[in-house]
């Protein structure tokens, strides 16, 4: 069965996966651009927009392991865009413009239905109504026995945490502080969950962590 991957997710080293104030001009909240900067600085990251140059090196490796065999992604709502309640309209598509990062079919969770979009580059974007469970068989199903990578937002990986479906997470913690905003590990046992550390390696710009699950 195709494994449940979380990769790249950044934190500031006092917990926080955003910042607070959440809008369409801060979409990571205020000051929550900083948790990435580790990773914008990588060649895999500058390539994907289209830009020659970056960072190769322990940073690079992780932000290209994160693309490796993954044939379907699951995104929060909030990960999507910063519409709330019912849709509107069908004029929001993301926020990454025609051609989304993904390039596989993505399953958005949301309480309200909507149609299916699809993107240019084979993103396609699915938005999934009946919860973590069924968004992770579908996932599945379109992944095509690849893995599924889970990619936030901090509601979101907690909920997958706290029902154990998560088997391997990466977090880079960048050297920022935030004081407030989306704790990821604020009442999470992990080890009792079933989960126990088996990657730490620091650079310069992060230190990455990678928690699997027994």
């Amino acid at each position: 069965m195709s494994r449940l991957r979380v990769h790249n997710f950044a934190v500031s080293i006092d917990g926080y996966g955003a910042g607070p104030g959440q809008n369409r001009e801060n979409p990571l909240g205020e000051g929550g651009m900083a948790l990435h900067e580790w990773a914008f600085a990588t060649r895999t990251i500058q390539r994907m927009f289209g830009k020659d140059g970056g960072a190769t090196g322990i940073d690079d490796d992780y932000i290209a392991r994160g693309l490796d065999n993954i044939g379907a992604s699951i995104l929060g709502r909030n990960m999507f865009g910063p519409i709330r309640g019912p849709w509107p309209d069908a004029n929001w598509n993301g926020w990454w413009g025609d051609n989304p990062p993904y390039h596989t079919p993505v399953f958005v969770l949301t309480h309200h239905a909507r149609e299916s979009i699809t993107m240019q580059g084979g993103t396609i974007f699915h938005f999934e109504t009946g919860g973590i469970e069924v968004a992770l068989q579908r996932a599945r199903d379109a992944a095509r026995g690849r893995d599924v990578r889970l990619g936030g937002g901090v509601a979101t990986l907690r909920q997958y945490l706290q029902a154990r479906l998560v088997d391997e997470m990466h977090v880079a913690v960048a050297p920022v502080l935030l004081g407030c905003g989306e704790s990821l590990f604020a009442g999470l046992d992990l080890p009792k969950l079933g989960y126990r550390r088996s990657e730490h390696v620091t650079t310069p710009n992060a230190t990455h962590m990678v928690v699997t699950r027994d």
